[in-house]
């Protein structure tokens, strides 16, 4: 039988929760036996998503952030939830620069960062709904070109 668990967390969507989010994922990632490349790339991957749920999501307001993670083997799943205002054109969010908070200096890079550091990444989100970020990364099994 395929090793396999799962765990939730929910959180409100305030800044100071992302470093909290981070060490989260990374801590139960930490039964796959990660490199510290793999632990780096997911929590580069889960700042950027939660950060993105945040800003353009809830736009600042405090709402509730939900990640789901499951191991299958040795592939790690993220999803990071939202029900803030969704993404009305997923393909044009996820060009990279492109921002909606050009103000805020946003660099536009957190879908691109987030498909840089992760092995698979899909957006789902309808407006007024809510947007999921699905990640799945590869870990523990020598993907590194170092292991």
């Amino acid at each position: 039988m395929e090793n396999t668990n799962e765990m939730m967390i929910e959180f409100d969507s305030r800044s100071c929760n992302e470093g909290f989010a981070r060490v989260a994922v990374a801590a139960f990632c930490t039964q796959m036996n990660p490199t510290l490349e793999e632990v780096a790339d997911l929590k580069t991957a889960i700042s950027e998503a939660i950060t993105n749920a945040i800003i353009h999501g809830y736009e600042n307001e405090i709402h509730k952030i939900r990640i789901e993670c499951k191991i299958v083997g040795h592939d790690l799943y993220v999803t990071v939830i939202d029900h803030g205002k969704g993404i009305p054109d997923v393909k044009k969010a996820m060009e990279p620069l492109f921002t909606t908070k050009p103000e805020m200096e946003r660099s536009g890079m957190g879908f691109a960062f987030m498909e840089a550091f992760m092995d698979e990444i899909a957006v789902v989100s309808q407006p007024g709904v809510g947007t999921e970020v699905h990640m799945k990364k590869r870990v523990g099994c020598g993907s590194s070109p170092f292991a």
